[in-house]
């Protein structure tokens, strides 16, 4: 594995990308309320939460899973064809059957699984465009 080869730009694009559909995702615009719902959080208790720490994290998180991704699409066939591709096989093969599986266990909603499987499945195939388009 030489990261030499890595494109950074694309990486840290990518992960600011995964950063902001989060934000989308989890806003009352599209899933906030039903996610509060399942996960029983009111608004005093989300306001309440260290803001730093979890976006801070949460960005870290993003470049990690960025970088990783970047890995397996540093080949020099990789376009954004591919890209979206791997991305969708590892959200939806690896990270969304990760979550059902936790979530069976934990005696989730399918509503709570969809929230978060279909935040990630998304943010997968954005970030894989974006290193296909830069490679």
């Amino acid at each position: 594995m030489d990261i030499t080869t890595l494109n950074w730009l694309a990486i840290i694009l990518a992960a600011v990308s995964n950063f902001i559909i989060g934000g989308l995702w989890y806003s009352p615009l599209l899933f906030g309320k039903s996610w509060m719902e399942e996960n029983q959080l009111t608004e005093e208790q989300i306001k309440e939460g260290n803001h730093l720490k979890i976006f801070g994290l949460s960005l870290l998180f993003s470049l990690v899973m960025a970088f990783n991704l970047a890995i397996f699409l540093n080949d020099e066939n990789t376009d954004m064809s591919w890209g979206a591709t791997a991305g969708f096989l590892a959200g939806f093969g690896w990270v969304a059957m990760s979550i059902f599986t936790i979530g069976q266990f934990e005696r989730r909603s399918t509503k709570y699984m969809l929230i978060h499987a279909g935040y990630l499945v998304i943010s997968f195939i954005v970030m894989g465009l974006i290193i296909g388009y830069f490679h």
